[in-house]
């Protein structure tokens, strides 16, 4: 008997989270915000706990799932009225790169660091912060990515030059601090590295932000 009501509730649990989800809409999945991942969270909670409880009995169960999507319904229907409650409980976009340059206080806010913001940008297909007009960060995690207009062209093909051959930028730079590996795997020392810095108008690693090597087009640092 024990094993059934442990079956009821579980098919029951998965009734009522399949109606849930459906009436919150595919928001839910495809747009998840800070606040609907706790939510989330706290509604597996919810229902793990009640499923495998004997002294929680299967209408518990029922009024707690009834009651959370009347809770979520309400919420929802309060934030389309109240967009600043809206913005205090799912945050708002921020632009983290202008014009190919990065706005630290906005990684800082974000919690945000040069690895990751890297990560979301090849997941757009750009590799290099020079190909970025805007990025925005956006409340759901991902990263919205407007490319300069210059580079965006005919293609070569269609202007029939011959293409130079790709490259990955190698990041030799991180908030001041030199990546050395990075550094030897192209044949340089730090040396050449604080030559090319002092080129650029920094005094040391410690001034620069971000930097990175391409050979075809040399050294790129964004300074503090």
């Amino acid at each position: 008997m024990m094993f059934a009501y442990i079956a009821v509730k579980l098919v029951t649990a998965l009734i009522g989270l399949w109606i849930m989800t459906r009436l919150l809409g595919k928001k839910e999945i495809s747009q998840l915000t800070a606040f609907d991942f706790v939510s989330s969270l706290m509604l597996s909670e919810l229902v793990g706990n009640t499923i495998y409880d004997d002294d929680v009995r299967w209408i518990h169960l029922v009024f707690a799932l009834v009651l959370w999507t009347v809770l979520s319904l309400a919420l929802e229907k309060i934030t389309l009225r109240l967009p600043k409650l809206s913005k205090a409980l799912s945050g708002v976009p921020e632009i983290v790169i202008r014009d190919g340059r990065i706005d630290e206080r906005a990684m800082k806010r974000n919690s945000l660091d040069i690895s990751q913001l890297g990560m979301l940008l090849r997941e757009q297909g750009v590799f290099s912060t020079r190909e970025v007009a805007y990025a925005i960060f956006e409340t759901n995690g991902n990263l919205s990515v407007l490319r300069k207009s210059r580079l965006e062209p005919a293609t070569r093909e269609e202007l029939n030059v011959a293409a130079p051959q790709e490259e990955l930028p190698v990041v030799l730079i991180e908030l001041g601090d030199v990546q050395k590996r990075e550094l030897a795997r192209i044949g340089r020392d730090e040396a050449w590295l604080l030559g090319e810095l002092r080129k650029l108008g920094a005094a040391g690693p410690r001034d620069v932000l971000f930097a990175e090597w391409t050979e075809q087009d040399g050294l790129y640092a964004q300074l503090r």
